[in-house]
């Protein structure tokens, strides 16, 4: 049975695209947890926070994670996915956790669509003030802390595969 690696990190850290290609090199399989939970409940991430809020979103998120069960397949998270501990827990069990880490200039940078993008953030907050709440969460459940700022795609994929001892 394959491991999975499980993309944690930032929304704007790039974990679907980065994820596709990495799933592409190792000839696994991809799968994109927002996706998954936009099936689920039949509404865009975002539209599940305005409905519902956001304690119900990240109760749905943990849920779903601990759901999931696949081998050989690169999981690409979304970025709240950290706030589910019982969620992290089931993924490690099966699965190494790769961090993608931006700097929060670059995430700043990155992540225009706040709005629509369904990030899971408390009235008032910044994207600054979501970066460095979520942090430490990332580093504590992180098997694999990968740098990728200022890189590119590619290079993000050969960092996590050299990290992971993986080879094409």
């Amino acid at each position: 049975m394959k491991k999975n690696i499980v993309l944690i990190g930032m929304p704007g850290a790039g974990k679907s695209t980065v994820g596709v290609l990495l799933s592409k090199a190792l000839n696994y399989d991809f799968l994109d947890t927002d996706i998954l939970i936009q099936q689920k409940v039949g509404q865009k991430l975002y539209e599940i926070i305005r409905d519902q809020g956001m304690d119900a979103f990240l109760a749905i998120e943990n849920k779903t994670l601990q759901q999931i069960d696949v081998s050989g397949t690169v999981v690409a998270t979304g970025g709240s996915a950290i706030f589910g501990e019982d969620a992290m827990i089931h993924l490690a069990k099966n699965g190494k956790i790769v961090y993608i880490k931006l700097s929060c200039d670059e995430i700043i940078r990155r992540v225009r669509n706040i709005k629509t993008r369904g990030i899971a953030m408390k009235k008032g907050k910044t994207l600054e003030d979501v970066y460095y709440e979520r942090t430490p969460l990332y580093e504590k459940y992180a098997d694999v802390v990968v740098e990728c700022d200022d890189t590119t795609i590619e290079t993000c994929v050969q960092r996590i595969m050299e990290a992971c001892k993986l080879c094409v």
